[in-house]
């Protein structure tokens, strides 16, 4: 089985915003949009102002954003939302923006935070997916923290059917580790917009699942 491969952009112009879509148009299901305030992570990125009239494709914005039910409010369409279960102060209010924007719920974890925090929330929204951060959120090129092993086990007994995402310092390697863990979507960044063949790049990190079927 192979895992799928979703492209995390993070930028800071619309130019470059709409470069890297182009580069993965038709490559992938989904699209990562890495939308940062400045305030949940120390680190800004593109805002709203940057995120109409995109090209055409299913995005999953990962909101690193206090009050992210203001930001989604205000995207239309059959999108995936993030939210880090860090930033929520009400679970309904998130609903309700994401009902109104037509989009899917989905929850984000940072390293730090406990499965406490996130296990109610999954009770009771029932969300699309859950990402387990495999760094610290802010900056592109960190790297992988292996520990997140425990989580993503955890995560993957207690709901066998759910999405679940890792993003973080994802390449090959690290990718096949998350994998095995239970993870079956990788999000990343630098492994695909680093390397010379962008394709190539994304079917080598699908096939991350395929090396231990085969022994």
């Amino acid at each position: 089985m192979r895992a799928e491969v979703v492209p995390a952009i993070l930028v800071k112009t619309r130019e470059d915003l709409l470069h890297r879509i182009h580069q993965v148009l038709g490559l992938v299901k989904e699209i990562q949009l890495d939308i940062m305030d400045g305030k949940f992570v120390p680190n800004q990125t593109i805002g709203l102002e940057s995120l109409g009239n995109l090209p055409k494709a299913t995005y999953e914005f990962h909101w690193m954003v206090f009050e992210p039910e203001k930001w989604i409010e205000k995207i239309q369409g059959p999108n995936i939302h993030l939210v880090h279960v860090e930033t929520i102060t009400s679970l309904d209010t998130i609903q309700n923006a994401i009902k109104k924007s037509g989009g899917k719920l989905g929850f984000a974890i940072n390293p730090e935070t406990s499965l406490d925090k996130l296990l109610p929330l999954i009770k009771k929204a029932k969300p699309i997916r859950v990402l387990v951060m495999t760094v610290h959120p802010g900056f592109s090129g960190q790297k992988y923290i292996y520990e997140m092993k425990e989580k993503i086990e955890k995560l993957r007994s207690l709901y066998p059917k759910l999405d679940i995402e890792v993003d973080g310092g994802i390449n090959e390697e690290t990718g096949r580790h998350a994998y095995l863990s239970g993870a079956n979507i990788l999000a990343a960044a630098s492994a695909l917009f680093s390397s010379p063949n962008i394709k190539d790049a994304i079917n080598n990190l699908k096939r991350v699942g395929e090396v231990d079927e085969k022994h």
